[in-house]
């Protein structure tokens, strides 16, 4: 009975916190001189008021779903990635390159090569900041913010220089070729298969942390390092294992972003999937269907924005506000119910001490 109460609660939190976050966007709006309900309508239509605004929905869940796996997978080893956008621009570097230069591969072979590449260039970037953490302790927030930065200035660098599309005048790389393009999902639309690779991918998450021996590792190194080593558990490993796998997520986030929707690689591709797949995250708990529902709602958000601005008048960056409200309230319930076990925690010890005193006396 004890569990289903604290299930129902965690179901209920990130529901709280939507629509506390949905009230006070509200009240941000109208402080702002607009009609928050005119604002929320249009908000409605733009993201899910017909089938082309729907699968727009989607596209925009994608990355989001990847660089929240990204942030989720290494905050379930105790490692908190703030990198992610950093190895989204390196996924989309690498299967840019294999896109554009590796044109010889046979259709097909060449579009999961470059997928892969993806992979490979954002689990790079991730391992690194890893393996700063492991070799010199340093700590993998710092270092992935920093990483972040090389990241994204490397990219200009390329784009602007050696990678530069021979005729163009624009800083953006080639096409990317026909055979590594993503195919469309719905004729007509955007809708990639990027989404059904995130599908997968939220699969193998699952899989992965809660079927395999390197999985479980992993969730006891994150629960409790010291008595993961006591279990004779190689903790460096599975931080390692954690950061590369959260910066191949995230590589994925960029790769199908560069393959399904641009098709070339060109400075700041990213309006900040990155840092919203923290939020992602952190609203759906760290769970692949929590991921999913709130990679979703992200999407709705950012899918809708457009057309408020066009419709409503009110500001795009109204949007960030509110996700900034989700990410208000999911950390301050954390926050309130790590608070309280702790309150617990203590309580019972003075409970147990209380009772090995008047045992103690009733012998005496």
């Amino acid at each position: 009975m004890r569990k289903s109460t604290i299930d129902l609660s965690k179901a209920v939190s990130p529901l709280l916190a939507i629509f506390f976050a949905l009230l006070f966007g509200g009240a941000a709006i109208y402080l702002l001189g607009f009609n928050p309900l005119a604002a929320y309508a249009s908000l409605a239509k733009g993201s899910v008021g017909s089938i082309k605004a729907v699968t727009e929905t989607i596209v925009k869940a994608v990355p989001l779903i990847f660089t929240g796996l990204g942030f989720a997978v290494a905050k379930r080893c105790g490692m908190i990635n703030i990198g992610a956008e950093g190895q989204l621009y390196m996924g989309g570097l690498f299967a840019t390159a294999v896109g554009v230069y590796w044109d010889f591969l046979p259709p097909g072979i060449h579009l999961l090569v470059a997928l892969a590449a993806g992979v490979v260039g954002g689990g790079i970037w991730g391992a690194l900041a890893g393996w700063f953490k492991v070799r010199f302790g340093a700590s993998e927030i710092i270092t992935t913010i920093m990483l972040n930065y090389i990241a994204s200035l490397f990219i200009s660098f390329l784009v602007t220089g050696p990678m530069k599309e021979p005729k163009g005048e624009f800083p953006q790389s080639s096409q990317i070729a026909l055979t590594a393009q993503l195919p469309r999902i719905l004729p007509g639309t955007r809708l990639h298969l990027g989404f059904i690779v995130a599908l997968l991918a939220l699969a193998f998450f699952y899989y992965f942390l809660w079927k395999t021996a390197s999985g479980y590792e992993m969730r006891v190194v994150g629960m409790n390092p010291e008595a993961a080593r006591y279990a004779g558990m190689n903790t460096a490993k599975s931080s390692l294992l954690a950061m590369f796998m959260a910066g191949g997520f995230s590589g994925l986030a960029g790769a199908t972003e560069i393959l399904g929707v641009q098709f070339r690689l060109f400075q700041n591709f990213s309006p900040g999937y990155g840092f919203d797949g923290i939020a992602v995250a952190l609203l759906g708990r760290n769970t692949p269907i929590g991921i999913f529902l709130s990679g979703i709602l992200f999407g709705t958000l950012r899918a809708g924005a457009n057309m408020m601005q066009m419709l409503a008048k009110v500001p795009v960056s109204v949007i960030s506000i509110m996700q900034a409200f989700v990410i208000l309230f999911v950390v301050g319930r954390s926050f309130f119910e790590t608070r309280k076990n702790r309150v617990n925690i203590l309580e019972s010890e003075s409970e147990s001490d209380l009772d090995a005193e008047v045992g103690e006396g009733d012998r005496v």
